[in-house]
């Protein structure tokens, strides 16, 4: 096979024929290009050789699962890439549209070793991009995205006979019905389903009509243009949307579902916004009286409450925090055993006894109505309430080039490492250690932290802060942090700020 060819551009006779992918769409646990600017149809094929031939190498059974999420493009990049499987020699089961945790849960439904997803999903429209993974239920991490990488653009894609096609009827259903299992609920609840038009809206208002659940509707109509906004139950546009039906609709909350479906955000009843790694720790406390003893992973953008919680402390809980990217956590979970991980992005993974280790913002919606259901007389600004009160921003994102994001994050982290070692302080406060794993997580004298990382899906630094005292020191740490990024030229403004 030729190697994908630098020159080729949009609108062009060798765009029509000829590969084209740029290396930077190779990211630490996807694969996410724009497209057709950065990858072309001849491209994705090519990446689909690439696969094929990374699973033989790798003595995987070849055989695929393949799904695509809704957008309007996403069946041709399907179908370029199963047929540069199928050329690989890979027999390919296609389980038509899906969400990422559908595409999942099929490895395991139709026993296959592995699985490509077609999805962007939460990026806007004109990115694409693929979800894959060998070892069920985990996903290409660095390791595996870098020799997919260097098979594909040194040109080391190998044709060989015996691939096949098949559609597979039935994975839809089969997923909700193991969703759903016999649970039914006994307390009544009336719950917002807000899919901003995207693939969950396929799959979300029957999963809680089938648990028993009053749906309050939010732009569930299928509709790839996204006319509201993009579903991204992270982003504060969605999560106002949500708070406006609550208080429109009386409802007991709101779950809202990103683009394709493996996120899930949450609104209480008094419409206020709970982020995500917060949904974590009120999940955790409920599952910690079930399974004390228990590890939870929390990825380095989370709150420090995983740790530091009393009632989680009284069951002997466990917190592991851990690299963001639900690749890196998915393994983590199932390297330590532990019984789920929490990301601050809205990526569950629950395993043991509630989950299969992948991250399904299904799965977390019925559990989410279940914790409801065990605790028939608390609303969910009680369980909001109940936990130990902190401060944080949004998740903010600073424009930085793929290209130059990295060198950036090392230059980031050995100003804040020195800071530490100087004696300097953040916020007001002596900085106690500075965490490293995942870009650098300032940990400050009273538990309150700054991070700062590299996105791993777009061209953008990671920034995040938390106070367990005031917002105002909240809002100092994040002045300190940010006048360090500062001292970087090529880092651009935030997408959103405090």
């Amino acid at each position: 096979m030729t190697k994908p060819a630098p020159s080729v551009s949009v609108n062009t006779w060798e765009f029509l024929r000829d590969a084209m992918i740029t290396p930077t769409g190779f990211r630490e646990y996807d694969a996410r290009w724009q497209y057709p600017e950065a990858i072309n149809l001849p491209g994705i094929t090519a990446l689909g050789v690439g696969l094929g031939t990374q699973m033989h190498a790798r003595g995987i059974d070849p055989v695929i699962a393949v799904g695509n999420d809704y957008r309007d493009y996403s069946l041709s990049i399907k179908n370029a890439l199963m047929l540069g499987l199928m050329q690989a020699g890979i027999a390919v089961k296609d389980i038509g549209p899906a969400l990422s945790p559908m595409a999942y849960f099929s490895q395991f439904h139709l026993d296959v070793p592995a699985v490509a997803m077609v999805t962007a999903s939460h990026n806007p429209n004109g990115w694409t991009g693929v979800k894959m993974g060998f070892e069920r239920p985990l996903t290409h991490g660095p390791d595996e995205m870098n020799e997919l990488r260097d098979i594909v653009l040194e040109g080391r894609g190998q044709q060989r006979p015996g691939g096949s096609y098949e559609f597979i009827e039935g994975v839809r259903e089969a997923y909700l019905d193991d969703l759903v299992g016999d649970f039914k609920m006994t307390r009544k609840l009336k719950v917002v389903c807000a899919t901003g038009n995207g693939t969950a809206s396929a799959f979300a208002p029957e999963l809680f009509e089938r648990l028993g659940v009053e749906v309050v509707p939010s732009h569930n109509a299928l509709d790839y243009t996204f006319p509201h906004y993009n579903p991204n139950p992270e982003a504060m546009e969605m999560l106002h949307d949500m708070s406006d039906s609550v208080k429109a609709s009386g409802a007991d909350f709101a779950l809202g579902f990103d683009g394709d479906g493996d996120r899930c955000g949450v609104v209480d009843d008094e419409g206020e916004e709970i982020f995500a790694d917060k949904v974590g720790v009120i999940m955790a406390r409920d599952l910690a009286k079930i399974y004390p003893g228990s590890t939870f992973v929390a990825d380095v953008k989370s709150t420090g409450l995983f740790a530091s919680d009393p009632e989680l402390q009284k069951h002997n809980i466990k917190a592991d925090y851990w690299k963001t990217g639900h690749s890196h956590m998915k393994r983590r979970v199932k390297e330590i055993g532990a019984l789920a991980g929490f990301e601050k992005s809205g990526h569950y993974f629950l395993a043991g006894d509630i989950g299969r280790g992948y991250d399904c913002g299904m799965r977390v919606a019925v559990e989410i109505c279940k914790l409801m259901d065990r605790n028939p007389d608390m609303s969910m600004s009680d369980l909001r309430k109940a936990l130990p009160q902190t401060w944080a921003t949004p998740t903010m994102s600073p424009y930085c080039a793929d290209e130059e994001k990295y060198d950036t994050l090392d230059r980031l982290v050995a100003k804040l490492v020195a800071k530490h070692d100087a004696g300097d302080t953040i916020g007001g406060r002596t900085i106690k250690e500075v965490v490293t794993v995942n870009g650098a997580r300032v940990i400050l004298d009273n538990g309150a932290w700054g991070l700062v990382r590299a996105s791993s899906n777009t061209p953008n630094l990671v920034v995040v802060c938390e106070s367990p005292e005031s917002e105002d020191e909240m809002r100092a740490i994040f002045a300190d942090i940010d006048a360090v990024i500062r001292t970087e030229s090529n880092v651009g403004d935030y997408d959103q700020t405090i």
